[in-house]
Order: structure tokens, then sequence, then C-alpha cells
């Protein structure tokens, strides 16, 4: 029984749309973070909205990580393995000689 030898992408469109997505939202949260302009970044901003922001970025690229990828995931063109030709090596020539120095002593 032949089995299907095409190598496959671990994530579909889908996966890496998500985690995109999750990026976004991570970057939006941090910024959001430096934006409060309380001392110490301890306002509204600082410490409720931007920390939520984040773990909500953080769950949707662990979404993006666990969901499974759509049947139309690309397939890589070139195998892994690269294919070798068998040719004959070259014989081992002996080592030349040293040659004299060239200065004077």
């Amino acid at each position: 029984m032949i089995q299907d030898q095409t190598p496959r992408f671990a994530f579909g469109r889908r996966n890496y749309r998500l985690m995109f997505a999750g990026l976004a939202v991570l970057a939006i949260g941090f910024i959001t973070m430096t934006l409060d302009s309380a001392e110490y970044g301890e306002g509204f901003l600082g410490i409720t909205l931007g920390p939520i922001l984040l773990v909500i970025g953080f769950i949707i690229e662990f979404f993006a990580i666990m969901v499974r990828p759509d049947n139309s995931a690309p397939v890589a063109n070139e195998l892994t393995t690269p294919t070798t030709v068998n040719q004959p090596l070259a014989p081992l020539s002996t080592p030349a000689a040293p040659a004299r120095p060239t200065y004077k002593r």
C-alpha cells in the first residue's frame, strides 16, 4: 500500500490569519499600556485595558495554533531530501613536498 508522500505545511491559511490577528491584538495591548498618562502607568489603560487585550491576544494565538488547518493547506513543491547521482570519486593524490623558503638565514 503506497501512501501519498507529498509534504504539507503544518498550518493552513486560516491558521495564519488568526496568528496575524492575535499578533495585532498583542501589539495593540502593549501600545495601550504605554499610552496611559497616569504616573507609572497605574491608570485604567495601563492596569486594566492593556492586560485584558494581551490576554485576548494570547488566547487568539493559542486558538490559531490548536485549530485544525482547512483542507486547502498549501503543498510544498519541493521534497526535503535532495537526490544525488552516484559518481566515482577521484583518486587521492599524494601531497606535494614542501617548498624551500626563499629567504636566507
